[in-house]
């Protein structure tokens, strides 16, 4: 009895120790603003978001890979890695997803959001969901707000290409455009992992097909901001890179991807589309 219980100690430690280990790992978006608090209906950050100081907030609007205010469309099969959620539309505003509600009706799920990843709409009833899309929906166009005003770029930041981006590299800082955006060719952002780009565009936003925003020298997704007044439109088959706050709405054609966030004041609407949160 004696031998079992000193060789029993040592391993009831070990399992403890291990168990208060995985606990501290937990939780690491809870500094920058964009967790949930802990809300009932399950919802927590997903992916990355920026904590720099130059960053834009993003408040609870950080806990979802696409957020739209009038629906979010798919063309099976999109892949979606990160939360989904409509508000103030209700869930008819969730089209092409094939969801699955749970027993409470606090969310959905569906094959094409990868789990631990769900859909929220504006009438989900149970737990808390309907306030927090409120909240999400709020500090998402507060985002946009504090892009907008964020000191417009001067010299070389300002209209750059005359609003087409060919064969361009930019570094890190605040781009102003008073027109519209296209690009045509495949777009470079080279600077640091705390580096922060903020795009301010007053018009539309358009990416040629089969073309893509490349991130070099440790340049982090979460960290690039696409503030855009009109409708986004990325090409078939191309890459974008960022967090997109669209005024309007955001449409990605027919297998493009993303490794950033949707975050939409009209409709989201994808193609075979890939999302991925930073």
């Amino acid at each position: 009895m004696n031998r079992f219980t000193k060789q029993f100690k040592p391993m009831m430690w070990s399992l403890v120790l291990a168990v208060a280990a995985l606990a501290g790992c937990g939780g690491g978006d809870s500094g920058n603003g964009n967790s949930d608090g802990g809300s009932s209906s399950g919802l927590g950050a997903t992916g990355g978001v920026c904590a720099e100081a130059a960053c834009v907030s993003l408040g609870t609007a950080g806990n979802y890979a696409i957020l739209a205010k009038t629906g979010v469309s798919t063309v099976p099969s999109s892949v979606v890695t990160g939360n989904v959620g409509v508000s103030p539309v209700a869930r008819i505003g969730l089209t092409g997803w094939s969801e699955t509600y749970d027993s409470t009706d606090s969310y959905a799920t569906s094959a094409q959001v990868a789990a631990p990843g769900k859909l929220y709409a504006a009438d989900n009833t149970g737990a808390t969901t309907i306030p927090d899309l409120t909240t999400a929906v709020s500090n998402m166009e507060a985002a946009y707000t504090d892009a907008a005003a964020r000191p417009a770029g001067v010299g070389t930041f300002l209209n750059v290409g005359a609003g087409t981006l060919t064969g361009q590299t930019l570094a890190p800082g605040v781009y102003t455009w008073g027109t519209a955006v296209t690009i045509p060719t495949d777009l470079t952002l080279n600077g640091s992992a705390t580096d922060v780009w903020i795009f301010q565009i007053a018009g539309s936003l358009d990416m040629a097909a089969a073309k893509s925003v490349i991130l070099s020298g440790g340049a982090q997704a979460r960290n690039i901001f696409w503030q855009v007044s009109g409708a986004v439109t990325i090409g078939a088959n191309s890459h974008f890179e960022g967090i997109i706050l669209g005024k309007t709405g955001i449409t990605f054609g027919n297998l493009a991807s993303i490794n950033g966030r949707l975050l939409a004041q009209t409709a989201v609407v994808l193609d075979a589309t890939t999302v991925t949160v930073p």
